[in-house]
């Protein structure tokens, strides 16, 4: 395929997304920043003709209603990866992000251990959020694999589309494409109640009829796992519960505040003395005093109450950043564009 030798070169230097858009040269999202990977501007029939060896007929026919689609992609022994195909004004485009061919274990992300402590809960709710771009899939993936090793059940996975693939290990594993193999996430979560699931991971919760039955779910006994585009504990909470009408928050905030296990927010920062990016979480178990927080919708008092969790595992994002700085992994000038209180790294944010 004419894209293949765009992917390779993107891979041999270590990139996480191939920016493929006509008018433009190749670039690749390299540790954070994008880079030109070859000089040459593509014209507009290049990126269509590459585009239409490796859409299949449910990719194309999106393509032709939207003028946008989400689908999978393979090299065969090399990588996955998930891709965004758009018209822009310039002809067509795509952005393929690279997906490991194995998820990474939660050693190998060196994840803290309050992260394994929560893979440990059989019902309830677990939400990993964040940007685009700041590893929620692998956070996700290498809990899931967690799980997979460890229980005897059934995991039940809803994406758009599906990015790691997980073999059997002690559970059964079920992976739905919505798109492909639902129309939406809310009719896959529908379905997924009825086909007796231990975990449900929900790709991304997306709207409020997705995010009702999620909740809902949570309230039956099942484990749901799923991801928010949302910076922050408190603003995760605050998203679910203000996707409701008015009328029925005060109900949500209950069900949340008794099914909901924990938050764990990341974002990825360059590291500082060799090529990489460094995690830095933002963890919020859902304590006694988390849920009356909940339950009462005193939201803006839940970072007080990660403040003084750290006994079981919680942490603020702010602390999570001054962590990597005094390890000297990130520099001071990251931590300090990333932080949420400035003021508390303006001491540091000088230091390379």
């Amino acid at each position: 395929m004419k894209i293949d030798k765009y992917l390779q070169e993107a891979l041999k230097q270590n990139a996480s997304d191939l920016h493929f858009v006509s008018g433009d040269p190749v670039r690749a999202r390299i540790h954070g920043g994008l880079k030109h990977i070859m000089d040459e501007r593509l014209g507009v029939d290049t990126v269509r003709e590459a585009m239409g060896e490796i859409m299949d007929g449910s990719a194309q026919r999106a393509f032709e209603q939207n003028d946008a689609a989400d689908f999978a992609y393979e090299i065969e022994g090399v990588s996955r990866f998930r891709v965004n195909v758009f018209r822009h004004l310039n002809g067509l485009g795509a952005i393929f992000r690279a997906i490991p061919s194995e998820a990474m274990s939660l050693d190998d992300l060196d994840m803290p251990k309050v992260v394994r402590t929560l893979c440990r809960h059989t019902q309830g709710m677990i939400l990993v959020t964040g940007k685009t771009g700041s590893g929620k899939s692998t956070t996700l993936a290498a809990m899931i694999d967690e799980m997979n090793i460890r229980m005897k059940g059934h995991i039940l996975t809803i994406e758009d589309p599906i990015e790691f693939v997980h073999s059997a290990k002690g559970c059964l594993i079920s992976q739905r494409e919505v798109g492909v193999h639902s129309p939406n996430f809310a009719a896959a979560l529908h379905s997924a109640l009825r086909e007796d699931p231990d975990v449900i991971l929900v790709g991304e919760m997306r709207d409020l009829e997705t995010i009702s039955i999620a909740v809902t779910a949570a309230e039956m006994g099942i484990l749901v796992m799923g991801t928010l585009h949302t910076n922050g504990a408190a603003q995760t909470v605050d998203r679910i519960i203000n996707s409701f009408p008015a009328d029925k928050q005060s109900h949500i905030r209950t069900m949340i505040s008794t099914s909901l296990r924990g938050v764990v927010s990341q974002q990825l920062l360059p590291t500082k003395h060799k090529p990489g990016r460094a995690a830095a979480l933002e963890v919020m178990i859902n304590t006694p005093a988390v849920a009356n927080l909940i339950r009462q919708g005193k939201l803006d008092q839940l970072e007080t109450a990660i403040q003084s969790g750290g006994g079981v595992g919680m942490k603020t994002m702010d602390n999570a950043l001054m962590e990597l700085v005094d390890k000297g992994w990130v520099a001071g000038k990251e931590a300090y564009q990333q932080a949420n209180n400035k003021h508390k790294f303006e001491q540091v944010k000088d230091i390379e």
